[in-house]
């Protein structure tokens, strides 16, 4: 009997590597890296060791708002410290109460006391229609309904373990297009 895993934790939503930067820089050369990255925060680091972060937020709050010359304002005057964290393999639950409780929107991810990763409310909020989903399912479960029609869903093959949107039920397991043989269908705009 196959055990359906409910959780979901920080290590499969947290983005990685992270975006660093160094005490010393300055408000305009982070400000420089974050654009270039897509990124809304930098992590300032001395000798490999997180010390603190510096977000969009950061920027604005304590350079733009006080007229200050981003050239003039250092990473280190600016930053939040400590950075705050949460382990890898917690469940993103987790995450998101200590997010709430502490009034922040990241989250440094951490594994064996390294940082690995980071993890925001934003990443939290793109995986919150999938765990709807799966608290729907298992709700309708427990009230004996009906869980899905002959139709394809999404989700892991149980043959080869990748993703697929077009799962098919066959013979109490998921199966892609791939292991069943058909070929492979690109949608392309």
């Amino acid at each position: 009997m196959d055990i359906i895993r409910t959780k979901v934790l920080v290590r499969e939503v947290m983005n990685s590597p992270v975006l660093t930067g160094s005490p010393d820089e300055t408000a305009d050369q982070l400000a420089k890296k974050m654009t270039e990255k897509q990124a809304g925060s930098v992590v300032l680091t001395k000798d490999g060791k997180p010390l603190g972060i510096v977000t969009q937020t950061d920027m604005v709050q304590k350079v733009i708002a006080t007229n200050n010359k981003p050239s003039d304002i250092r990473a280190n005057d600016m930053a939040s410290l400590p950075l705050l964290t949460i382990e890898a393999e917690k469940d993103v639950t987790e995450a998101a109460r200590r997010m709430r409780h502490l009034r922040v929107k990241r989250l440094g991810v951490t594994h064996n006391e390294e940082l690995i990763g980071m993890i925001s409310i934003t990443d939290l909020s793109a995986i919150a229609p999938d765990l709807i989903d799966i608290v729907s399912e298992k709700a309708r479960m427990l009230r004996g309904e009906v869980l899905r029609g002959k139709g394809p869903l999404t989700g892991y093959c149980d043959e080869c373990s990748q993703w697929s949107d077009v799962l098919m039920d066959s013979e109490d397991k998921f199966i892609c297009e791939r292991c069943r043989g058909e070929p492979i269908s690109e949608d392309k705009p």
